[in-house]
């Protein structure tokens, strides 16, 4: 019996924070669930009265929401040394039982009961209430369906700090939003998210965060990502919004409760995501990374200098190269033609004459044309043109002097074609034939 007038039958459940158990009010024959908190061990009589005192005002603070979806707190005593808190007996089997013995559920029902759970936190919201320890353990299905949030008895009102005087983080570690985890108040986005840590386990069976202890944890709740998701289906969006690290970027209520409904009546979910926010960088890092990006780029345009260089000066237009003019000197022999006085008996001595110099134009790119071949060794050359007219005694005219032979146009040649031009212009006389 306690405080004279609560019976207790059997335990129904039990926590880090105390026992839940089945009592009947012998006063108003009813009955209820009375809930034991323990405080935590090796606490000093002064921090125990401290507890005790702040049991009260949470259980007070419960007490002001009144919600279908809410267990209803009646009473709160002190006895046996700690707290006790009367609430609303539901028949039913929480959600934790639900999942161990049946496993994972579909998640169209997993959306039904967040639905749910949802209007619930919305009432306990209103009223400045927030829960701080939502999880499949204090979620009651009862047999026609309905889903109620139990144990408000580590509720608390906003503005109060979430750690207590004697240094104790009140709630489940794996629950628990990273914002609590780190020290931090709660707020209505803590709830969202120990929700989304339920709804979780609910669709896939078993925790993002759970490690092997309380601290390792923690440590997950507030840096690793929740493991990926196998079973969520529709869900998975939804998760993913509720599990964002950051409570401003985590999903509303009010956003939830929309696409939870839109699950519900078969509709498509919106697509959703974690943000990403870039983080400050320090101005001294700034300037670190700046000088490494300077120097790459002072290469690369060196780089670039050098290699266009190199391009210009190997495609770069050639100089035309004039060859320089050089006298050139050519010897010939000075042909003298015999002629008998008998056109048959023609016959030619090369006499040999003193080299000439004489000055040629400069060679040409091009050879000029010829209209006649050059003369070969098998043919005579024609009697030159510079020769003078045979005698009337028979003799051959006397050959032109050197200085005669140097009056010549430059270029010309004794011998050349200039001879053969000449020579068929030049007929034999038929008076000088001989008899």
């Amino acid at each position: 019996m306690v405080g004279g007038r609560y019976r207790l039958l059997r335990t129904i459940g039990k926590g880090g924070m105390g026992m839940v158990w089945h009592a009947h009010d012998e006063v108003l024959g009813r009955d209820v669930a009375v809930k034991e908190v323990l405080p935590p061990p090796n606490l000093t009589e002064l921090e125990r009265d401290e507890f005790a005192v702040r049991t009260f005002r949470e259980a007070r603070a419960a007490g002001r929401v009144a919600h279908p979806g809410v267990a209803t707190v009646y009473d709160v005593l002190e006895e046996r040394g700690h707290p006790w808190i009367v609430m609303q007996l539901v028949h039913s089997r929480t959600l934790g039982a639900l999942i161990r013995e049946d496993g994972p559920m579909p998640p169209a029902r997993a959306a039904a009961i967040g639905l749910q759970l949802l209007e619930a936190l919305r009432a306990a919201h209103a009223a400045g209430v927030l829960h701080r320890d939502v999880k499949p353990d204090n979620v009651l299905l009862t047999e026609d369906g309905r889903a109620v949030l139990t144990d408000f008895g580590i509720a608390t009102t906003e503005d109060e700090a979430p750690v207590t005087r004697t240094g104790i983080l009140v709630g489940t570690p794996a629950f628990m939003a990273p914002e609590r985890a780190a020290g931090g108040r709660a707020s209505p986005a803590s709830d969202m998210w120990s929700l989304g840590v339920t709804l979780y386990l609910a669709v896939e069976g078993h925790s993002p965060f759970q490690r092997d202890s309380a601290l390792a944890t923690l440590g997950a709740v507030m840096h690793a990502e929740p493991r990926p998701l196998a079973r969520a289906g529709v869900l998975a969006p939804v998760l993913l919004g509720l599990l964002r690290k950051d409570p401003a970027e985590r999903m509303s209520l009010d956003e939830a409760e929309r696409r939870l409904a839109t699950i519900m009546t078969g509709g498509a979910p919106e697509r959703t995501g974690p943000v990403t926010v870039p983080a400050a960088t320090p101005p001294w890092r700034t300037r670190r990374r700046l000088l490494p990006l300077a120097a790459i780029a002072g290469g690369a345009l060196a780089v670039g200098l050098v290699t266009g260089g190199a391009a210009w000066w190997s495609q770069r237009p050639q100089d035309t190269v004039t060859p320089t003019q050089l006298p050139a000197v050519v010897t010939t022999k000075a042909t003298t033609v015999y002629e008998s006085p008998t056109p048959e008996l023609k016959t030619t001595q090369p006499e040999e004459s003193a080299a000439t110099p004489q000055q040629v134009s400069p060679r040409s790119t091009a050879p000029p044309p010829r209209s006649t071949p050059p003369p070969t060794r098998e043919q005579p050359r024609s009697p030159s043109p510079s020769g003078k007219q045979k005698s009337p005694t028979g003799e051959p005219e006397p050959t032109k002097t050197k200085k005669e032979s140097t009056a010549r146009t430059p270029g010309q040649v004794e011998g050349a074609g200039n001879g053969r031009a000449a020579g068929k212009d030049k007929k034999p006389k038929k008076g000088k034939k001989s008899a």
